[in-house]
């Protein structure tokens, strides 16, 4: 089954319409139907829920109902550790990002996959070898 790495830009656009929605929906459809395995960090329910709260859109009870769905999906999560850690805090100071941003990057790598992601801004930091390993769902 292929891999892909999500970054949080992408699963908010899961509960909020926005520019990249379609194919960050396209992306958990492929997921559910088990076309694709979904890897990410550890923190990215932190960052979505984040994310989520300060939209303004959704009350604390919704943005709890969130925490459980995307607990619900069983994303493989990857702890920051080890070799994994050195690597993203060596792509964070390549690249100028920040070491959440590049956990994400650096997860692809290790991974031999895309990290799909919606943040424009990261996309144009990113230098080689870091920029082939990521898709911008965005265009």
């Amino acid at each position: 089954m292929e891999k892909a790495v999500v970054d949080a830009s992408v699963v908010v656009k899961w509960f909020v319409e926005e520019e990249g929605s379609e194919e960050a929906l396209a992306i958990r459809r492929r997921y559910i139907e088990e076309e694709v395995e979904i890897v990410a960090p550890e923190l990215i329910h932190f960052e979505v829920l984040n994310a989520l709260r300060y939209k303004g859109l959704f009350t604390a009870p919704e943005i709890k109902r969130i925490a459980e769905s995307l607990d619900a999906y069983s994303f493989d999560l990857r702890s920051l550790r080890g070799e994994y850690a050195a690597q993203a805090v060596e792509a964070a100071f390549e690249n100028d990002v920040t070491v959440y941003d590049s956990s994400y990057v650096s997860l692809a790598r290790r991974e031999g996959t895309r990290l799909y992601t919606g943040d424009q801004k990261l996309v144009q930091k990113l230098k080689e070898p870091y920029r082939k390993f990521v898709k911008d769902i965005r265009g």
